[in-house]
């Protein structure tokens, strides 16, 4: 039973972080106060008696995890970490400063915040990702605690999350929801309807309990017995009032985003009792020992039906790459199969997740090989991405596939992911017109341009399966958001199995000291650039063609060579849109910057042969042949810029 005494500690600190967040967010002249007053008991209770955490330690294994899916109440998680001693008052009040660690929405600045959070519906999907770790990979009894906003359960990527926690029965995952009624403009779309969320979440396979978010017993019993159900996750709706405790602010419109001025922060602060300085000790998790990893049961594509593996403990093998013979014909999305399988065996952190066509991205191999490691999130791209960002929080390497196209539907995700500082892999397969009769709505001519804008992302784009094989084993130690694009033709080999390609490189194909143009291409068009050069040098013309398999980080240093050996003349030809993708990167190479050297050659002529026109149904080469990105296109290219064959008399 909860004593008199426990129930006022939680009141009194409740009413510290409701005031501490006026506080802070007074200061800062900015904030949202109000969203996290709301939500102050729920912390409260949590922080004092349920949450065990480390905060020495905050990379302990068996710690629990705490999400804060409403990032925007920021100025109550920080207000927790004051209370929980780790960061000092005069810090708190630094919220939303120039070189602050505090920043307006939570980020991994902090070293107690493992993923950013404040884009709306993406807290509880990557919840599902570290609790996915928890149960299946870790195999610890940590907790994966996840507050969220009542208006962000409009978006679909939160449903998303309801489906997958419960297919895979996440026990370990308890999601709060704090319905205070309003949103920014006004009231949400079921207001103060704690039934409908919780028919919602019980319609998915949840345990939903439904309480006064206010009542402190209520808020304890709770937390209680979400932590003795067994098979199925648990969702908290907490009703309760926006700007709880201060009768100017609680349950009205207008205020949502708001800090109050001075003299009204000192009635507010007034009315809540005061100014206080409690410090709590935060329970630390007991010590568990964590199986090595590659030991865990197998969640598959059926949870149920749990498979022991071949690459259980003790199995791990020296990292024996796929090799192909020079000539023969093999796609890079065989490749990518291929070698995340040999990956998986030298390395048991590899995880790989796929949207429910495994069949095609060639994931399924690994799926075979190691079920114990694989997660199967159907078609919810939106959900593999959140879910990998939430698996690599416990360190592992995850590698999430689908077509390429279908990842524009998970962008947010990706752009979070950055500022979450995340370690991600992402493979997208059927790209460009290439992919021949299914037509525009699965061909990826955007991915290029769309990963490339990411902060500290590397793209690459490989022509051959060998070539595949070496990126995908340098992907996995790869920090930041990592693309992989794989073509869906069979291809041939062009390279050796001892040829290296590190990223940031590139590789010069064909190449003599009388080139008069130079042709850059990558993946699929570089095998149109070979017949290209064939063509041309049968005519009597001699041109250099590079492989840029390395979109981001491009070679710079081979690219301005090339144009200061060919006169400047340079042709990119790639399969995608014209803007935003190949072409781009290379035409940025030759912008000087603070930390790019200036390029000192001939005057540029660059052509860029991309897609223009929406393309339709036909085979891979009459659609190359139309978007004018075969071999003939580049023929004539060339000619525009060379006009004579080389040596020839003018």
């Amino acid at each position: 039973m909860t004593t008199q005494e426990q129930l006022q500690r939680w009141q009194e600190l409740a009413q510290q972080l409701r005031v501490d967040s006026i506080r802070a967010t007074t200061v800062a002249g900015s904030g949202h106060p109000t969203s996290s007053m709301s939500a102050a008991d729920l912390m409260a209770v949590l922080l004092s008696k349920y949450l065990r955490y480390d905060f020495d330690n905050p990379d302990n294994p068996n710690n629990d995890r705490l999400i804060f899916s409403k990032g925007h109440a920021a100025p109550l998680l920080y207000s927790m970490y004051k209370a929980a001693g780790v960061i000092t008052d005069e810090e708190l009040l630094s919220l939303r400063k120039l070189g602050s660690r505090l920043e307006g929405h939570p980020t991994p600045v902090l070293p107690w915040v493992d993923v950013a959070t404040g884009s709306l519906g993406q807290g509880l999907p990557i919840g599902v990702g570290v609790a996915l770790a928890g149960k299946y990979l870790d195999q610890l009894p940590y907790h994966t605690w996840v507050l969220l906003g009542d208006s962000e359960t409009a978006e679909g990527s939160v449903w998303e999350a309801f489906d997958h926690a419960a297919h895979y029965t996440l026990d370990n995952l308890i999601a709060i929801i704090d319905v205070n009624r309003l949103g920014q403009r006004g009231q949400t779309e079921l207001g103060w309807n704690i039934q409908a969320y919780a028919n919602r979440a019980r319609a998915f396979g949840w345990q939903a309990i439904e309480i006064d978010g206010h009542n402190l017993q209520e808020i304890d019993q709770a937390y209680s017995a979400a932590l003795s159900i067994n098979n199925r996750p648990t969702v908290i709706i907490a009703r309760t009032k926006k700007g709880k405790g201060v009768a100017a602010l609680e349950d009205l419109g207008g205020w949502h985003g708001k800090a109050l001025k001075p003299d009204d922060e000192k009635q507010a602060i007034a009315e809540l009792g005061g100014e206080r300085h409690i410090t709590i000790e935060v329970d630390k998790p007991e010590e568990q020992s964590q199986p090595l990893r590659g030991s865990a049961v197998a969640p598959g594509g059926n949870p149920q039906d749990h498979a022991a593996s071949s690459a259980a403990t003790g199995n791990v093998q020296p990292l024996q790459l796929p090799t192909y013979e020079i000539g023969a014909k093999v796609a890079t999305r065989r490749a990518y199969g291929d070698a995340i399988k040999a990956l998986g065996a030298a390395q048991p952190d590899v995880i790989v997740l796929d949207a429910e066509v495994s069949n095609s991205t060639y994931a399924e191999d690994f799926a075979e090989a190691f079920p114990e490691r694989y997660f199967e999130m159907y078609i919810a791209e939106q959900q593999m991405v959140a879910a990998a960002v939430g698996l690599q929080v416990r360190q592992y390497k995850p590698f999430a596939s689908t077509f390429a196209a279908f990842l524009t539907r998970a962008y947010d995700f990706v752009r979070m992911a950055a500022i979450s500082r995340a370690n991600i892999k992402l493979v997208g397969s059927h790209a460009g017109v290439s992919i021949g009769q299914d037509g525009p709505s699965q061909m990826a001519l955007e991915d290029l341009a769309a990963f490339q804008a990411v902060w500290n992302s590397t793209v690459l784009y490989p022509s051959d399966a060998n070539q595949t094989a070496k990126l995908v084993e340098q992907m996995s130690d790869r920090d930041g958001v990592v693309y992989l694009r794989t073509t869906r033709e069979s291809t041939p080999v062009i390279y050796g199995s001892n040829e290296e390609f590190p990223i940031g490189g590139s590789k010069v194909v064909r190449n003599s000291e009388r080139d008069q143009a130079t042709v850059i291409a990558a993946g699929i068009t570089l095998h149109e650039a070979l017949k290209a050069y064939e063509q041309l040098k049968n005519e009597g013309f001699t041109v250099r063609v590079i492989d840029a398999y390395s979109v981001k980080p491009i070679d710079m240093q081979t690219l301005h060579q090339a144009a200061r050996d060919t006169g400047g003349n340079l042709v990119v030809v790639e399969d995608h849109w014209f803007e935003g993708g190949l072409g781009a990167a290379v035409l940025d190479a030759f912008v000087g910057t603070s930390s790019i050297p200036i390029y000192n050659g001939p005057q540029l002529q660059l052509i860029k042969l991309a897609v223009h026109e929406m393309p339709g149904s036909g085979t891979p080469e009459e659609l190359l042949h139309v978007a004018k990105i075969d071999a003939n296109a580049i023929v004539e290219a060339v000619k525009s810029q060379v006009r004579q064959p080389a040596g020839a008399s003018v």
